[in-house]
């Protein structure tokens, strides 16, 4: 029997037994391309399943037919989500009230979307929407936040920036023992197991650090790692998007955390930090996005920093930036993998090298 009944069906999972990937040998491999042929490697961390809690879904609603849940394989039709071997078990019994609110608004005509980030005091919902939400919309959508104990439901028109309809009480994350609101739909981690095996790696990978240490992290997010390497060196996290550097910064201000820790906003893939800003850094921390950060790899090279920690989703981009380290003289001093993408080809990695 499949380890879902939409195996097969759906596009999420790739193979139905987990162990049918060797998730070792994709890190290997993407190292080896990076031309590290004999890099030391950790075992494999084994996040279990039903801990996800992070999810995107999709909607479509053809008369009185609507269908919530991942596209099929190789396809754009939804498969209506039942089941899921991978999500926290809260999220299902959720699923058929959800489905009786979107087909009850206005605002989804044809089709949309519905993030949901499953926090630690319930369901930060985004719902992504194809027409205006009007006012019956938004009584609709705060009744269902009092019932289901979501603490925040906002609405978006297509790309539109999110707007909230229904705050009951700030969305809250803890990132490194600091609370954090997270902007609507924004990125965590798949798993906080996941999280707490990524975050234990790269504290592991960090070199000896005085008080007065300097870290330089990049692509740091809402400060997933942030909070926690600022209890070891003073921190300078750079983060593209908008609204996780706000959610950030104010985190860090209200953790009395000024002149420890400080966000500036900065597009990396445009606007690559300069050599001379990471000079003098006792390592350079980055968690790039899933193309990686080729743009911003020459200039770690550049400024020939001791020691860099680079956190990975995707063994292929992996192996095109860590093969710029190795041309500049780095070795691996450490590599983990990380299965917390069960039954699928993705790979998360925490890969240490030095001078």
């Amino acid at each position: 029997m499949a380890h879902c009944v939409h195996f097969g069906i759906c596009g999420g999972c790739a193979v139905d037994d987990r162990t049918a990937l060797d998730k070792p040998r994709l890190l290997q491999d993407a190292l080896a391309r990076a031309g590290y042929a004999d890099a030391p490697m950790a075992p494999l961390v084994v996040v279990p399943v039903a801990t996800r809690r992070r999810v995107d879904l999709a909607v479509t609603r053809k008369g009185a037919e609507l269908a919530l849940g991942l596209h099929r394989a190789r396809g754009e039709e939804v498969v209506d989500m039942r089941e899921c071997a991978l999500l926290r078990p809260e999220f299902l019994p959720l699923l058929p009230p959800l489905r009786e609110l979107l087909r009850s608004l206005t605002g989804l005509r044809r089709a949309g979307s519905v993030v949901i980030n499953w926090l630690e005091n319930g369901p930060d919902i985004l719902l992504r929407l194809d027409a205006e939400c009007a006012l019956p919309d938004r009584r609709r959508i705060v009744e269902f936040a009092k019932t289901h104990g979501a603490p925040r439901i906002c609405v978006a028109a297509g790309r539109d920036t999110p707007e909230p309809v229904a705050v009951l009480q700030p969305p809250r994350v803890t990132f490194g023992g600091v609370a954090v609101t997270p902007p609507p739909g924004g990125f965590l981690q798949a798993s906080a197991e996941g999280e707490a095996a990524i975050m234990q790696a790269v504290l592991a990978g960090l070199p000896k650090l005085t008080n007065k240490a300097r870290i330089v992290e990049l692509f740091a997010g809402a400060g997933t790692l942030s909070f926690a390497l600022a209890a070891h060196a003073r921190v300078e996290a750079y983060e593209g998007d908008e609204a996780a550097c706000t959610a950030a910064e104010a985190a860090a201000r209200a953790a009395g955390l000024a002149g420890r820790l400080g966000f500036t906003r900065r597009d990396l893939h445009r606007r690559p930090l300069q050599p001379a800003d990471m000079a003098k850094a006792a390592a350079v921390v980055l968690d790039p996005p899933y193309a990686g950060a080729a743009a911003q790899m020459r200039f770690i090279v550049m400024s020939n920093v001791a020691r860099v920690i680079y956190v990975s989703c995707n063994p292929d981009a992996l192996a095109a930036d860590a093969g710029q380290l190795r041309r500049a003289g780095y070795k691996v001093l450490a590599a983990t993998p990380i299965d917390q993408f069960p039954y699928s080809g993705n790979l998360e990695s925490v890969v240490v090298l030095g001078r």
